[in-house]
C-alpha cells in the first residue's frame, strides 16, 4: 500500500501536441500503450464503496490496481493504493488488499465493467526541491459501443516541495491553457455505463469524527470546486439551464464557505478569490435570471426577445468560461486549499485546530441567530431587507449542508430532517420573492418592461401570498429544533 499526491489537468489534443513542441519538456518520453480492465459488480458495490480495481496491461506486463477514494479532490488527488504485479486477467483479492473485508461474500461478483485504452507518454523532471513525474495520456473510456475521449496531463509528486507541483502547472498553463481535472478515469467509464451527462448537483461531503476545521475547510472547498468544474466542462459543450444553475450553485456554496469559516481564512488572498468568486456568479447571473423568466413567458413577441438576449447572455457565460481569469481562478482555489497561507497564520492556529464538530456548533448557531433576528418583519420590509435574508438563510442552509456528517446520531438525524425541511420552505418563499423583485430590472434592460405580456411575468398578484408563505415559514423554522444541540 502507498499514497500518490497527483494534480490532474485537461488539455485540448492540439494543446498537447502544442506543450511538447514548447521545449519544456526535455527529452525524449518514455512511450506506452495500456489498455486497463476496470472491475466492479453488477450492482456496482466497489464504486459505491469508494474504490476502483484495476487491471493494467502495457507491453507483457500485468499491473492490478486498488485504489481509495479517500481525500480526493477537485484537481489534486491524494489516495491510498494497493498494487501488485498479476499474470492473467482475474484479480487477486486476498486478505492483502481490502476488498474482501470490503465486499464479504459479493466479492464472488466481481467481474470487467469497462476498459480505457491510452497512449502515455512520461517524463521525469528533477527540481530544485521536488521530484515530479508528468504524464501525458491520450485516450478513450470504452463501456459496450459507447466511448468518451480525453486529453490530460498528470503531474504525480514523487519527492520534494507540493508548491513545485503547482508551480510546473503554471507554468504549463501559461504555454497552453489547462484546466483543472476532476474525474478520474474510472470515473469517466463508470459515466458510460449509466445516463448521459446532466447537471452535477452538490455532492454529500462526509467527516471523519477526527476532523478539525481546518481540514473540513479544505474538502468542502475542494467539492465545492468540483461541482463547478463538472458543471462547467457540460456547458463548454452545450447550453444547459441546469448546469449554468448548479455552476451557480457550487460558487455560491463556495462563497458561503468563505463566510462561515472566516475565523480561518482572513486575509488579502482570501478576499481577492473571494472578489474574483463574486464577478464570476455576475458573469452568470444575466443567463440564469432570463431562464426564470423564460421559463414563466408565453409563446409570442416579448418570449422571442427574451431569447434572443439568452442567447446572447450565454455567448457572454462562454466567454467567461474560456477566458484565462476563469481557469487561473480554479487553479489558485485548489493550490490555496491545500497549502495556502492561511494554514500558517499563527492568529488563527487554535481555530484550525479546533474539532470541526465544535466550529460547526458554533457557525449554524450564528448564521440561525442573524436568520431569526432579520426575518422578523418580513412581510414589513422592503426588498433589499428580504434579499439580506435570503442570502443569511443560504448560508444556513448550505453550513447544515455542509456539516451533516458531523452530528450522526439518531435524533440529529431526524431533526436534521425536520429543520432542512422547513429552511427549504422558507428559502422557496424568498427565492420567488425576489424573483419577482429582479423581473423589472431584467425586463427593463431589455427595453420591454412596457410589452403588454410583460406584467404577467412580474406577478405582482402573487406577492402577497408569498409574503405571508414567507412569514409563516420563518414561524416554523424559529419553531423547529436544532439538530446540532
Amino acid at each position: 500500500m502507498g499514497d500518490e499526491i497527483e494534480l490532474k489537468l485537461v488539455v485540448t489534443s492540439a494543446d498537447a501536441d502544442a506543450l511538447e513542441a514548447s521545449g519544456l519538456l526535455h527529452g525524449a518520453p518514455a512511450i506506452a500503450k495500456q489498455i486497463s480492465t476496470y472491475f466492479d459488480t453488477p450492482d456496482r458495490a466497489l464504486s459505491n464503496a469508494g474504490f476502483s480495481l484495476r487491471i493494467r496491461r502495457s507491453a507483457k506486463k500485468r499491473i492490478q490496481t486498488i485504489k481509495a477514494d479517500g481525500a480526493s479532490a477537485a484537481g489534486l488527488f491524494a489516495r491510498a493504493e494497493w498494487e501488485r504485479p498479476v499474470k492473467s486477467e482475474a484479480p487477486i483479492l486476498d486478505h492483502t488488499t481490502p476488498i474482501p473485508t470490503l465486499l464479504g461474500g459479493a466479492v464472488d461478483a466481481i467481474g470487467p465493467v469497462f476498459e480505457v485504452h491510452v497512449e502515455r507518454r512520461t517524463w521525469i523532471i528533477d527540481e530544485d526541491d521536488a521530484k515530479i513525474e508528468l504524464v501525458l495520456d491520450r485516450g478513450a473510456a470504452v463501456a459496450g459501443d459507447r466511448q468518451s475521449s480525453f486529453c490530460e496531463i498528470e503531474l504525480e509528486l514523487k519527492d520534494g516541495n507540493l508548491a513545485t507541483l503547482f508551480a510546473l502547472a503554471r507554468r504549463i498553463n501559461a504555454i497552453v491553457p489547462v484546466r483543472l481535472g476532476v474525474l478520474t478515469k474510472a470515473e469517466r467509464g463508470y459515466g458510460l455505463t449509466g445516463q448521459a451527462a446532466r447537471a452535477a448537483k452538490a455532492a454529500p461531503i462526509m467527516f471523519s469524527s477526527e476532523v478539525t476545521s481546518a481540514q473540513a475547510f479544505q474538502i468542502i472547498v475542494q467539492t465545492c470546486v468540483r461541482q463547478f468544474r463538472l458543471n462547467e466542462a457540460l456547458l463548454l459543450v452545450v447550453r444547459n439551464a441546469e448546469a449554468l444553475h448548479q455552476s451557480r450553485v457550487a460558487l455560491r456554496r463556495l462563497r458561503s464557505a468563505f463566510s462561515i469559516f472566516k475565523p480561518l481564512i482572513s486575509g488579502e488572498t482570501s478576499a481577492a478569490l473571494r472578489e474574483e468568486l463574486r464577478w464570476l456568479v455576475s458573469e452568470l447571473g444575466e443567463a440564469r435570471n432570463l431562464d426564470v423568466l423564460l421559463e414563466r413567458a408565453r409563446q409570442g413577441p416579448l418570449h422571442d426577445t427574451m431569447k434572443i438576449a439568452r442567447e446572447a447572455a450565454y455567448d457572454r457565460v462562454d466567454t467567461a468560461l474560456h477566458s484565462p481569469r476563469v481557469r487561473t481562478l480554479i487553479l489558485d482555489l485548489a493550490e490555496w486549499a491545500a497549502m495556502g497561507d492561511w494554514l500558517r497564520a499563527s492568529d488563527a492556529a487554535e481555530v484550525r485546530r479546533q474539532p470541526a464538530r465544535d466550529f460547526a456548533t458554533a457557525a449554524l448557531d450564528r448564521y440561525r441567530g442573524k436568520v431569526k433576528r432579520d426575518g422578523r418583519d418580513l412581510v414589513q420590509v422592503n426588498d433589499e431587507a428580504r434579499h439580506e435574508v435570503r442570502k443569511d438563510a443560504k448560508k444556513l442552509r448550505y453550513a447544515a449542508e455542509f456539516f451533516t456528517s458531523l452530528f450522526p446520531s439518531k435524533r440529529e438525524k431526524r431533526r436534521l430532517k425536520r429543520f432542512i425541511a422547513a429552511l427549504e420552505e422558507l428559502q422557496d418563499k424568498l427565492g420567488a420573492l425576489n424573483d419577482l423583485a429582479t423581473a423589472p430590472q431584467v425586463l427593463a434592460k431589455l427595453g420591454v418592461a412596457d410589452d403588454p405580456g410583460a406584467s404577467a411575468l412580474l406577478g405582482k398578484d402573487k406577492k402577497k401570498v408569498l409574503l405571508e408563505g414567507a412569514a409563516d415559514a420563518y414561524d416554523d423554522l424559529v419553531d423547529t429544533r436544532r439538530f446540532w444541540r
